[in-house]
């Protein structure tokens, strides 16, 4: 089984999401996906992955995935890069999940579950206008997931008061205001149903600590990127003066820059994002280095359908999954525009995907949409820093304008 061509689509309807498909000389086609700024994506894959893997064997995804890293690592990894990067390996392990005929989970050492617990982020499309629910009722709004056997929400009471001061500063009064509806649906609901507070990152360390402990007395689940990761010691003063545990966090790429935040303790949650931290294969080592210090992770979710299906199946192979993030307003509104089958939640579980790969595949309808983009690469040659040198004929153009074109 050879790569002989490589997709990259997306839609101006959701046009942060972006797809990658590996077409195969087998017929079999992988998909991926990853989120933010596709047509910068798009550029990474077809400048200089795709034709570094044209011709590849997708099972040699090991080799494959460094060889992609360290070509990034030149100019550095993260950003359009590493979300690629995260797109192509999803592809890859979908391929060799057909090809074996296999689920993922079975290729990453079988299932330790056939079930995640999930929790709902608020989002809003169509009739599902969650976010818009929330405001107007707060108690009204987690009744509902309670009636859909959902128990554990994440919430952003405070991200509207973070703008006005950049993050530095927040009176005790603003704290009171924005927390009235956490007080109200703890007066309501009691404990019938978990609380995760998520602070986007919005917030310096003295004002996060602040909130933190305000909110304590309602028992927060967790409290996710109070500050921007940018210092495992500024996380671990703030796990140490807080009572709820620290989740850290979707913005941290690979298991480089998880390392010291799993090591000491600053990340007392893992929150690896499977479509922008390397894909399944990375996430994989992440959570394999959480465990080792009997940390448990929670991959993030807020994206498209096909990060969902490729968390499913580290879901449900790796022994310290926690929870799984979904939302509502996503899988039930939208996601079956794009996919077929969609993913199956029932009584605030996330089910085991079905069939080979992933278990699921774009409806050829994307293709039909008007609003539809689709870049190809069928040319190989090999990118270096100085210049691209052609497989076949070693020849090496330096910064040539006469590179392989695609017809």
């Amino acid at each position: 089984m050879k790569i002989t061509k490589v997709e990259t689509i997306y839609v101006d309807e959701f046009w942060q999401m972006s797809w990658v498909r590996i077409h195969t000389d087998s017929g079999k086609i992988g998909l991926g996906e990853t989120w933010y700024l596709p047509k910068s994506v798009s550029a990474v894959i077809h400048e200089i992955y795709a034709p570094s893997i044209i011709g590849k064997d997708p099972m040699d995804r090991e080799d494959i995935w460094d060889k992609l890293f360290r070509l990034s690592g030149i100019f550095t990894y993260s950003g359009a890069e590493l979300r690629a990067l995260s797109a192509i390996d999803i592809a890859l392990w979908d391929l060799v999940g057909q090809e074996l005929d296999q689920p993922i989970y079975n290729l990453l050492g079988g299932k330790v579950r056939d079930k995640i617990k999930i929790y709902n982020t608020v989002g809003s499309y169509g009739k599902w206008q969650d976010n818009e629910f929330e405001k107007r009722d707060p108690v009204g709004f987690l009744q509902s997931l309670l009636d859909e056997g959902i128990d554990v929400v994440k919430a952003y009471y405070l991200n509207d008061y973070a703008q006005a001061s950049g993050g530095n500063f927040i009176s005790s009064k603003d704290i009171k205001q924005a927390l009235e509806p956490l007080k109200k649906q703890r007066k309501a609901l009691g404990d019938q149903i978990e609380i995760a507070h998520d602070g986007s990152g919005q917030w310096a360390l003295a004002p996060a600590i602040k909130i933190g402990k305000a909110m304590d007395e309602y028992n927060i689940f967790w409290q996710e990127e109070m500050i921007h990761p940018l210092n495992a010691k500024s996380h671990l003063k703030l796990a140490s003066e807080i009572n709820s545990p620290v989740c850290a966090a979707e913005r941290l790429m690979t298991r480089y820059e998880f390392r010291e935040y799993i090591e000491n303790g600053s990340a007392e949650i893992v929150m690896p994002d499977l479509i922008w931290t390397g894909g399944i294969s990375e996430t994989k080592k992440i959570a394999t280095l959480a465990d080792t210090y009997q940390t448990p992770i929670a991959p993030h979710d807020w994206t498209g359908p096909i990060n969902v299906f490729a968390c499913a199946h580290i879901s449900m192979n790796c022994q310290n999954v926690m929870l799984q993030e979904t939302n509502r307003a996503y899988y039930k509104g939208w996601y079956d525009k794009f996919i077929e089958p969609n993913i199956v939640i029932k009584e605030g579980y996330l089910l085991a995907p079905e069939g080979p790969g992933l278990g699921t595949k774009l409806k050829k309808s994307v293709f039909e949409r008007p609003d539809v983009h689709v870049e190809v690469s069928t040319k190989a040659y090999e990118w270096e820093p100085v210049g691209f040198r052609d497989p076949n004929q070693k020849v090496r153009h330096f910064f040539s304008p006469n590179l392989p074109k695609d017809e």
